[in-house]
């Protein structure tokens, strides 16, 4: 995570993420934040990388009933749709899309 503003912001507004926690981590500036999404009891950390890229591979996978309506959703936000919906290489079953939060990971939104 590059931009810790810029991130919370995307994940805040666009994936209706709720703050947690957002307060001083050392004297370079950085800060702990920590989100989660409602009613979920998982959160949400971002982590500073050793370089400004995004990450190569996948950081995330939501899973959602309708994907296609989830990435409906996201789109109509601006988000960045990074792989059609289509089924999962690993199992036809499941439909599988990419999109790419504020900071240029991939996130994978796949079905049950």
């Amino acid at each position: 995570m590059s931009d810790q503003d810029r991130a919370k912001a995307f994940y805040v507004d666009k994936l209706e993420c709720e703050v947690v926690a957002d307060a001083p981590m050392g004297a370079n500036g950085w800060r702990w934040v920590e989100l989660r999404f409602p009613g979920a009891e998982t959160a949400l950390h971002f982590v500073r990388r050793q370089d400004e890229g995004p990450s190569k591979g996948p950081v995330l996978v939501f899973v959602a009933d309708d994907v296609s309506s989830m990435v409906g959703e996201l789109s109509s936000k601006g988000v960045k749709l990074v792989t059609e919906v289509a089924p999962a290489p690993y199992d036809p079953r499941r439909t599988v899309a990419e999109i790419e939060d504020s900071e240029g990971n991939r996130i994978v939104i796949s079905s049950r």
